[in-house]
C-alpha cells in the first residue's frame, strides 16, 4: 500500500460506499439540524416560516440533499461534490438575513460545511481561505445593517475565527494521524521484508539439507549394496567357514541391512513426494504379513504378537505402501515393548473408511512428545536415555504415506502406559468379524 492510498483509506468505514451515498453522508448532518429547526418551529418560534428567507434557505437545503443523492458524482472530479458545503454556506447566509423573534443564532452551523471542506482534498490555503471567509460571508447581513445590535456584529465577527480555530485544530490532527499510519506503513514493510528473509533463508538451508541426505544417501546405498551382495555370496557358501567367521559375516550382514534400511528412509524422507497406486486390496492379508515379517524380532524380544482384523477387510489402498506403513509401526511397537509384552493389531470400520490400531505395552509417551511424535528425526527423551537404536524416520514417513491416500494417523499414548497408533484409510465393502492370534 503506498502512502497516496493510505491517505485514501482515512475516508475509513464509508470507503465502501457508492460515492453518491458518501456525499449524502456528509451532507446529512446539516440537513438533520435543519429538520430539527423546522420540527420545533410550531412550537418555539411560530413566525419562522413567514420569513420568505426561511423558505428559501429551507428549499435550498431540501434541493442540496436530493442533489447529493441523485447527482452521478462518479462522473465529476474529485472536488464537485464541494459545490454542496459552499452553498450550505449561502443557505446559513439566508438564514441569518431574516432574524425571527426568540430564534438563536444559527451561524454556529456553518461549523458542519467548514468540517466537509477541511477533510477534503483541496490545498491548505484554500481550505483555510474559505474555512474563514466562508462563515464571515454569512454574517454580512448582521455587519452592514445599519441597525445590527453589538452582539450580533460580535457573533458575525467571532464565527470566522472560531470556524478558522476548528480547521487548523482538524487539519493538524489529520497530519498527525497520517505520519503516523505512514510510519507503521513503513514498520510493517520492515517487518514484512526480514520476516521473507528469514523464511527465505529457512527454505534455503531446508532444501539444501533435503539435498546434502538425498546426495549422501545415495552415494551410500551403491556400496552397501554391493556389501551385502558380496556378504550373500560368501555365507551361500558356509560349508567352507569356520563357526566364528560365519557369525561374523552374519553381524555384518544384519548391520549392513539394517543401514541399506536407514539409507532408504532417509531417501524417502527427503523426497518430498510420496508416489501410491491404489488398488481394491485385503488388509487382512497386509497385517498377517507384517506381523511374520516382524515374527523373529518379536521371539527375539520376548514379545507377542496378535490379531483382531476382520477377514477379508478391502480397502483403496496401495499394498506395498501400507505394508511398509504397518512394518514400521509393528517394529516400533517391538522395539519399545518390554520383554514378556505385547502387540496388537485390530480393526474396524467407519463408514466409508478403515481403522487399523496398533497398540503395545511400551513406554509410552508425555502429550508433549506425542505432539512431535510424527516430526522428521523426533526422538523422545526417554528413548535417548535408554539408548534404544534408531533415526526417528519411521513415523514421518508412515504418516507421508498415509495422508497420501487420503487418510491420516493418529497417536493416543500415556507416560508408562503404551502407545496405540491409529491408520485411517479408505474403505470398500463392508466384511465379516474374524479374530486369531496371530503368533503366540
Amino acid at each position: 500500500m503506498s502512502k497516496q492510498q493510505l491517505v485514501r483509506n482515512q475516508e475509513g468505514t464509508f470507503a465502501g460506499f457508492p460515492r453518491r451515498v458518501r456525499v449524502a453522508l456528509c451532507q446529512l448532518p446539516l440537513t438533520l439540524a435543519m429538520t430539527a429547526v423546522v420540527l420545533a418551529a410550531p412550537w418555539g418560534w411560530p413566525g419562522l416560516f413567514e420569513s420568505g428567507l426561511w423558505r428559501a434557505a429551507s428549499a435550498l437545503q431540501l434541493a442540496l440533499f436530493i442533489a447529493c443523492l441523485l447527482l452521478p458524482w462518479q462522473r465529476f472530479g474529485l472536488l464537485a461534490p464541494l459545490a454542496i458545503p459552499v452553498l450550505d454556506l449561502a443557505a446559513i447566509c439566508l438564514i441569518r438575513s431574516d432574524s425571527v423573534e426568540g430564534l438563536p443564532d444559527l451561524g454556529i452551523l456553518a461549523i458542519l460545511p467548514v468540517l466537509w471542506i477541511t477533510v477534503s482534498r483541496l490545498s491548505g490555503p484554500a481550505i483555510l481561505s474559505i474555512s474563514f471567509f466562508g462563515p464571515l460571508l454569512t454574517g454580512l447581513p448582521w455587519l452592514l445593517h445599519a441597525g445590527s445590535p453589538p452582539d450580533r456584529i460580535a457573533a458575525a465577527v467571532l464565527l470566522p475565527f472560531i470556524t478558522l480555530a476548528v480547521s487548523v485544530v482538524l487539519r493538524f490532527a489529520r497530519q498527525e494521524l497520517t505520519g503516523r499510519l505512514a510510519s507503521q506503513l513503513h514498520a510493517g514493510r520492515e517487518r514484512e521484508r526480514l520476516l521473507n528473509d528469514e523464511v527465505s533463508g529457512l527454505i534455503d538451508a531446508l532444501s539444501a539439507k533435503d539435498d546434502v541426505v538425498t546426495t549422501v544417501s545415495h552415494e551410500f546405498r551403491t556400496p552397501l549394496t554391493s556389501i551385502i551382495g558380496n556378504l550373500d555370496l560368501a555365507l551361500s557358501d558356509s560349508e567352507q567357514l569356520s563357526a566364528q567367521a560365519l557369525r561374523r559375516l552374519e553381524v555384518a550382514q544384519r548391520n549392513a541391512e539394517r543401514l541399506l534400511a536407514l539409507v532408504s528412509d532417509l531417501l524417502m524422507s527427503a523426497n518430498s513426494a510420496v508416489h501410491i497406486h491404489p488398488l481394491r486390496t485385503d488388509l487382512a492379508s497386509l497385517v498377517e504379513a507384517s506381523l511374520g515379517s516382524a515374527h523373529a524380532h518379536a521371539e527375539a524380544s520376548q514379545v507377542t504378537l496378535s490379531m483382531e482384523v476382520p477377514a477379508p477387510l478391502w480397502a483403496h489402498v496401495d499394498p506395498l505402501r501400507i505394508n511398509q506403513a504397518l512394518d514400521n509401526l509393528i517394529s516400533n511397537a517391538i522395539k519399545y515393548s518390554p520383554n514378556g509384552g505385547s502387540v496388537r493389531v485390530s480393526a474396524s470400520t467407519e463408514g466409508d473408511r478403515v481403522l487399523l490400531h496398533v497398540e503395545d505395552d511400551g513406554l509410552g509417551m508425555t502429550a508433549t512428545d506425542a505432539e512431535q511424535v510424527f516430526t522428521r528425526f523426533f526422538r523422545s527423551p526417554a528413548v535417548r536415555d535408554g539408548s534404544i537404536p534408531g533415526a526417528g524416520l519411521g513415523l514421518s514417513i508412515t504418516k507421508a504415506i498415509v495422508e497420501r491416500h487420503g487418510g491420516s494417523i493418529s497417536c493416543n499414548t500415556h507416560l508408562g502406559s503404551g502407545s496405540t497408533f491409529t491408520l485411517e484409510l479408505p474403505a470398500e465393502g463392508a466384511a465379516p468379524a474374524y479374530s486369531q492370534q496371530a503368533f503366540p
